[in-house]
């Protein structure tokens, strides 16, 4: 396992996959497929409860759901992160929770710009399916070079939402021009949108490579999961730019 490549998403890195040998059944492409359906059938499930209470006559009943998705969904992600052989329970946990999250996020856009959530949803499906197509018919290919980029891209992001949460948390300083509606901000969305689109084509290559390298039956779980990061965040970076296109 040791020529395994890194990728952005820390869910699915080299360390996931390194040493991990099959002792009984291997991972399988259509194993990891099955149970990525599964997963987006746990976040639909929940997403569809908070939504609805969104939508309820009583006032914010949908918000303990959905910061209790928020930070569970990010607690149980960093426990399945170090413990990989935990995925085949802690994945469906970590997608329930995300949908809470989730619903109730998208109903909150959808209250200022209803019709934003289904093309949302729509536009996330359809980049994962080019991606895909692209990545199997060898349009992209996951090459050092672009794996560094989409690396480096991903981790400047990282950083700089982490440097936006600690101004605005602690010093009530925002940054107006990558959150606004102008060019700037639409441009800055528009570019991490296609970075995290990216991302999939990493996700594609190392769900492939683990296949490839007869990595455990529980890894399907685990890259079931890690796919699944990144299509969240792929989502949210989605309704936040069309968000944005709606208030211009």
């Amino acid at each position: 396992m040791a020529n395994l490549m890194r990728t952005s998403n820390p869910a699915l890195n080299e360390k996931a996959f390194k040493g991990q040998v099959a002792f009984g059944e291997a991972m399988t492409l259509q194993g990891t497929v099955n149970k990525t359906g599964l997963l987006l059938l746990c976040v639909v499930a929940t997403a569809a409860w908070t939504w609805g209470l969104s939508h309820s006559p009583v006032p914010g009943a949908a918000i303990p759901w959905m910061m209790g998705g928020v930070f569970g969904g990010f607690i149980v992600a960093l426990v399945t992160i170090f413990k990989p052989n935990w995925a085949p329970f802690t994945a469906p946990i970590y997608a329930l929770l995300e949908g809470l999250a989730l619903g109730g996020i998208s109903a909150m856009f959808e209250r200022t710009y209803p019709g934003i959530a289904i093309q949302a949803v729509g536009l996330t499906f359809g980049t994962l399916f080019v991606m895909l197509l692209a990545y199997k018919t060898g349009m992209i290919r996951a090459t050092q070079g672009f794996k560094l980029g989409v690396i480096a891209a991903t981790g400047g992001i990282a950083l700089l939402y982490l440097v936006e949460m600690v101004l605005g948390g602690f010093f009530h300083i925002e940054v107006p021009a990558i959150n606004g509606s102008g060019a700037v901000g639409i441009g800055f969305s528009l570019f991490v949108v296609v970075v995290a689109a990216l991302n999939l084509v990493l996700d594609f290559d190392m769900i492939e490579t683990g296949v490839q390298n007869g990595a455990p039956k529980y890894m399907e779980w685990y890259g079931a999961f890690g796919l699944m990061v990144t299509l969240i965040w792929l989502y949210l970076e989605i309704l936040r730019l069309l968000g944005k296109a709606r208030r211009r």
